[in-house]
């Protein structure tokens, strides 16, 4: 959905639920916008989902205005499969609800890689177009493969008769298996490219934003033989602003790729040591790249001109060390500052982009400002800790916010009487960008849920509601889609929710918007008591004045959808 910042509703949003309309795809994992705010993208890996299809969708966002007017059409792109992972079906062959599929060639991990991938791996059937096939068609798990071989579960139809019963032979197929890519994340800092990052198929996408066509894929595996390491999965990417150089976190073998972003033709990257690389941010000037490590908690420093890595050690230099679990990275361009969060460890770091020291001497590497604690008994969270996952800064310099929640299952009692059994409760904190101090010591996390719009009762409006909030309710029963947060050690897979809460803010430094998965919706906070939205008003600064629900509004549906990211155009 889009949000407009200066009327606090929503302008457009994708009918989900309308099945005659395009649709984003199932299991949205990611999304970004091309710079001139001409073109947005979303990454769906549907294939995550039993009979899901991966695929990336665009369409065009309203522009600078307050009316709902609706986004632009959506539009579907196909993500093709590497080579290696893709082969024809000679044959299918059927014994009780496990299939067999006869292959041409084997499926490989990558195209660097000589062994099959994995059993686990979705795979997708099609093209059986032979009377009673057509049911072969869609997205299964692989439960067993050799060579040429794989099987997997198919409980919908039953081969059609085509040899001796029993036994039955295999039928002729002219079917194809592939392998899905399962894309995961979007990143571009041109207007006429997007890079899209699939998990599964261990590869980088380029899509021309002018055609929605994929005009090059490449693998991120290393260099051969690679026939031992693991899959790298890569969840993370970063594109430098000049355009030249994207950097990949591949979460699975413990790799950084640096790709040349007119070919796709990779560099070597020496130097990074880190244990589980989850998030990419570039600096403004294009120099330098900053990856985070969830593994060993390291903040490594990568030199674009050279590809090599600074990994700190942590006996030597332990301001650069943020502890295991540490999930996200927030720049600053307007500060030059690096915001990292660790909900494991419930912790907040603040680093300057540069000024740390290498061997005691001053150097071109982060150097921490600050370390909040958002454990039990902290400011933030006098009672139960909280775990802060997300941050964001105003523009203005004035401000950072971090995005938090609580968790409290049986037989711990939600705080909240209102919630009963289980709950969550997610909380926006407020500080002071100059002395890293609460900006509201007496309040410092804001209660995110609005209750039920004022209303006077008349004879012919009872006032009855559907409102999902009620009045001074701070907390919300845990969704069951939202519950699959990872915490470190376990790792983000497109089968969970990558950010329970998070928080972006406006390009003007008007509001602040936090998705709230459990809530189904995103809090509206306004930053200041003279924007045009509020103007002449008496509200303090960061007061929450709305909630805008994350649901199909416009086709009439009832359920409430799990917001996981937010993004801001212009």
């Amino acid at each position: 959905m889009q949000i407009d910042v200066s009327g606090d509703s929503i302008v457009g949003e994708t009918p989900t639920y309308d099945a005659s309309k395009p649709n984003l795809g199932d299991n949205p994992t990611h999304a970004a916008i091309s710079p001139n705010n001409s073109r947005i993208f979303v990454a769906s890996a549907g294939s995550a989902t039993p009979g899901g299809v991966d695929v990336v969708s665009s369409f065009t966002p309203v522009f600078q205005s307050t009316l709902a007017s609706g986004l632009g059409t959506v539009s579907t792109i196909s993500l093709p499969s590497l080579p290696v992972q893709t082969s024809q079906i000679s044959a299918l062959s059927e014994a009780g609800n496990v299939v067999t599929a006869t292959l041409t060639s084997p499926l490989l991990a990558s195209p660097s890689r000589s062994d099959l991938v994995l059993v686990g791996t979705p795979v997708v059937i099609a093209g059986e177009a032979t009377p009673g096939y057509s049911g072969y068609n869609g997205t299964f798990t692989i439960t067993s493969i050799s060579t040429t071989n794989i099987q997997y579960v198919d409980a919908a139809t039953a081969l059609p008769a085509c040899g001796p019963i029993p036994p039955m032979t295999a039928c002729p197929s002219a079917g194809s298996a592939s392998i899905t890519g399962q894309p995961v994340y979007l990143a571009s800092t041109e207007n006429a490219a997007m890079y899209v990052a699939n998990f599964e198929s261990n590869s980088v996408a380029k899509i021309n934003t002018a055609t929605n066509v994929v005009t090059n894929t490449a693998t991120v595996e290393p260099a051969p033989p690679a026939s031992v390491s693991p899959a790298p999965n890569p969840v993370g990417m970063a594109e430098t602003p000049n355009g030249l150089k994207l950097y990949v976190a591949n979460q699975g073998n413990n790799t950084v790729s640096s790709l040349n972003t007119v070919d796709l033709s990779p560099n070597t990257v020496t130097g990074f040591t880190g244990v589980t690389p989850v998030w990419v941010v570039a600096r403004g000037d294009s120099q330098k790249v900053y990856v985070l490590t969830q593994g060993d908690g390291k903040l490594v420093t990568i030199d674009t001109a050279t590809d090599i890595a600074t990994t700190p050690d942590c006996s030597v230099t332990p301001t650069l060390c943020v502890g295991a679990g540490a999930n996200f990275i927030f720049y600053d361009p307007n500060l030059n500052r690096l915001y990292v969060t660790n909900p494991v460890t419930q912790m907040v770091y603040v680093f300057s982009d540069t000024g740390g020291l290498s061997n005691g001497v001053v150097s071109d590497i982060p150097n921490q400002l600050a370390a909040i604690p958002f454990i039990p008994g902290s400011v933030p969270c006098k009672l139960a800790g909280c775990s802060p996952v997300s941050v964001t800064a105003l523009l203005d310099g004035s401000r950072f916010y971090v995005a938090s929640y609580q968790s409290y299952l049986p037989p711990a009692a939600c705080p909240d009487a209102t919630v009963p059994g289980a709950c969550v409760v997610p909380g926006l904190t407020v500080f002071d960008a100059n002395t890293f101090t609460v900006k509201y010591p007496n309040a410092p996390t804001l209660n995110l849920l609005i209750g039920p719009p004022p209303c006077t009762v008349t004879s012919t409006n009872p006032c009855t509601t559907d409102w999902p909030f009620k009045n001074n309710q701070y907390a919300v029963t845990p969704g069951p889609s939202c519950a699959t947060t990872p915490l470190y050690p376990v790792l983000y897979s497109p089968t969970t929710t990558r950010f329970r809460v998070f928080t972006a803010a406006a390009a003007d430094s008007s509001r602040v918007y936090v998705s709230m998965c459990d809530a189904g919706a995103i809090a509206v906070v306004n930053t200041t008591d003279s924007n045009t939205n509020n103007s002449g008003s008496s509200l303090p600064p960061d007061t929450v004045v709305t909630d805008v629900l994350a649901g199909p509004q416009a086709n009439s549906a009832s359920a409430l959808l799990n917001p996981i990211f937010l993004f801001m155009g212009q």
